[in-house]
């Protein structure tokens, strides 16, 4: 195992501390992403928007209602709403 130095160390504190973050940024981007695209390239996007749900503790039941509708604004008001809790 490889021993990483004290500022490495550093920067995957602060990756991990912030990981909630950093996974409600991407989904911003990406509900952005949802209303420019169409076909394979969407697909994409919402395989990301699950991993991030995932990551951020969102219920399968209510991914999978979220990839059944398939409506961005949808996805927006479970980032806005985890944006409020995370405040």
């Amino acid at each position: 195992m490889t021993q990483h130095t004290k500022h490495q160390q550093n920067i995957i504190r602060n990756y991990y501390k912030n990981r909630d973050s950093i996974s409600l940024q991407r989904l911003q981007e990406l509900v952005t992403e949802l209303y420019l695209t169409t076909g394979k390239k969407r697909e994409q996007h919402w395989k990301t928007i699950i991993g991030h749900l995932e990551k951020l503790g969102v219920k399968g039941d209510t991914i999978a209602h979220l990839v059944k509708q398939d409506k961005p604004e949808l996805v927006l008001g479970v980032v806005e709403s985890l944006l409020k809790k995370q405040e």
